[in-house]
């Protein structure tokens, strides 16, 4: 029998550009371990991420609508994945790595509490006198120490390329000396947390991650926004942007129901938005000529970026969402509900830390102190809407107690 040589596979195989991140290049974890012949770092760091319990509990974490409302409004995890989706899509033309574009993309809104923005401002207000609450700084928490699943390090030890780009998906955290003093506390009590140099912008593919946000959850809201009812295409078309797409959808296609019509124009304007941070991106590359992905960290602007064309139409675009959306009286009741839901198990926990599950109470070391108010901060950002309403509903009512029995 004639042997045969063994296929050469390398997890590094990908044409780049000589600005994007290299995985061979990684500047390492905090606890070393063997690179492998089959993925790459970021390969690897992607497929801790899809396997942790947090990534699982973003199927039950909304953002504009609570999880229980209904099963078609889109939940952070299948966002997440939207977000992934468009971020693997521009880090593919542009040259840069995928799988770190997309990895930043899957993991953005892991340290979300439940109830969207609501929830995060009441554990933000909750958080106030034990050092605040933010959710980029929550997940590298998660990330860093909370996820328990390996024997060899808490956490998910993933890679400094992995841990900046969640750090600054926002940009520099630190502009000016004393920024320091103002950095989330659960960031700051990271080891070793300068090392994230937050002085500068993060990465390519960060940045590309960060822009794929965008472009998701202003389309998404407006899909969502539709179907719910709470918007009309007459009202969404009384924005010039929308407003376009909606037209040449209807030219191109005669009689069109309204269904396919909202997803044809939503899908036009991911495409648009898509087209312009391409252009824009790359008439800055021209411009900077960044040589390593560290050029590209060290600029004083970010290199992937929307035109400021469009940053003009998208004015209009967000000032509807917001006063038509997300203002919207029966959001705001549902938001109301929901921030006074994540308060009073706070203000509950805070003041009786007895009631809460047995391994979190050995975490404590009694009411209203530093240490308890981060043990309770992560119960509560960990929950999943409908857990949160449940627990709420089992403390809080003589009925919810009893059903538990």
């Amino acid at each position: 029998m004639s042997s045969k040589s063994k296929l050469q596979f390398s997890p590094y195989r990908q044409t780049r550009a000589i600005f994007a991140s290299d995985p061979a290049q990684a500047r390492g974890r905090r606890i070393s371990q063997p690179s492998t012949s089959e993925r790459s770092p970021f390969q690897r760091d992607k497929d801790r991420i899809i396997h942790s319990s947090a990534f699982r509990r973003l199927k039950g974490k909304t953002q504009v609508f609570v999880a229980h409302e209904g099963d078609y409004y889109r939940t952070r995890l299948t966002h997440s994945l939207e977000v992934a989706q468009i971020a693997r899509s521009i880090a593919r033309v542009l040259g840069l790595d995928e799988d770190l574009a997309e990895c930043l993309a899957l993991a953005h809104d892991m340290g979300h509490p439940p109830f969207g923005h609501s929830g995060e401002h009441a554990l933000a207000e909750a958080m106030e006198p034990y050092g605040g609450f933010d959710h980029n700084a929550q997940t590298l928490r998660i990330v860093e120490h909370l996820e328990g699943r390996y024997a060899e390090f808490d956490g998910l030890n993933l890679t400094w390329e992995t841990l900046e780009g969640i750090a600054k998906h926002n940009g520099p955290l630190i502009v000016k000396d004393g920024d320091e003093d103002n950095l989330p506390w659960a960031l700051k009590a990271l080891d070793n947390w300068q090392r994230l140099e937050l002085e500068t912008f993060a990465g390519p593919e960060a940045q590309v991650a960060a822009l794929a946000d965008d472009i998701a959850y202003n389309n998404h809201d407006i899909d969502d926004g539709l179907r719910s009812g709470l918007i009309t295409v007459e009202e969404v078309e009384q924005v010039p942007l929308l407003n376009e797409a909606f037209s040449s959808v209807r030219r191109r296609f005669l009689g069109i129901s309204e269904d396919r019509m909202i997803h044809e124009a939503v899908r036009d304007l991911i495409g648009y938005m898509v087209s312009d941070v391409l252009e824009e991106t790359r008439s800055r590359l021209t411009e900077h000529d960044p040589q390593s992905a560290q050029d590209i960290r060290e600029l004083d602007r970010p290199v992937v970026a929307f035109s400021d064309s469009f940053r003009e139409k998208e004015k209009p675009l967000r000032k509807f969402l917001f006063d038509n959306l997300y203002r919207h009286y029966k959001v705001n009741r549902m938001m109301g509900q929901a921030s006074r839901t994540v308060s009073e198990l706070f203000d509950l926990f805070i003041n009786d830390p007895d009631i809460l599950p047995t391994e979190l109470r050995r975490q404590c070391n009694g009411a209203h102190t530093a240490e308890t108010a981060r043990v309770i901060c992560d119960h509560i950002a960990g929950m999943t809407d409908s857990f949160a309403i449940a627990e709420h509903r089992k403390l809080f009512t003589a009925a919810g107690y009893l059903s538990t029995y």
